[in-house]
């Protein structure tokens, strides 16, 4: 049986470096409350939904990106970011880190 990769929570406050790997920004705040409103995560991927691979059909705007899927971690929403989503736009990895320092939120990275 593989076993899981060993992952950690960091506020996204704390964070010096982006990611190199895919990782979690979760609906909690530093404080362990929940984020609001309830639809964050969806309405954050919906943003991101133009930031396709090259070569994505003509239609590929009205599904969500690869790189900012909506999911659940725990009890929590949650968006999983692949931060090769700024070799298609530098600062669309920068507005998602952003978005999790302004608003408090928890970053789960992989180790």
């Amino acid at each position: 049986m593989a076993s899981e990769p060993a992952s950690q929570t960091v506020p996204a406050t704390g964070l010096e470096h982006p990611p190199t790997a895919p990782f979690l920004i979760v609906g909690v705040t530093s404080s362990g409350r929940g984020f609001r409103p309830s639809d964050w995560a969806d309405r954050l991927a919906g943003v991101m939904a133009s930031f396709q691979p090259p070569g994505a059909g003509p239609r590929s705007h009205l599904q969500y990106s690869p790189y900012a899927v909506p999911g659940v971690h725990g009890p929590h929403k949650c968006v999983r970011v692949d931060p090769a989503i700024a070799e298609v736009e530098p600062m669309a990895l920068a507005f998602l880190l952003n978005f999790a320092r302004d608003n408090d939120l928890q970053l789960v990275l992989s180790s």
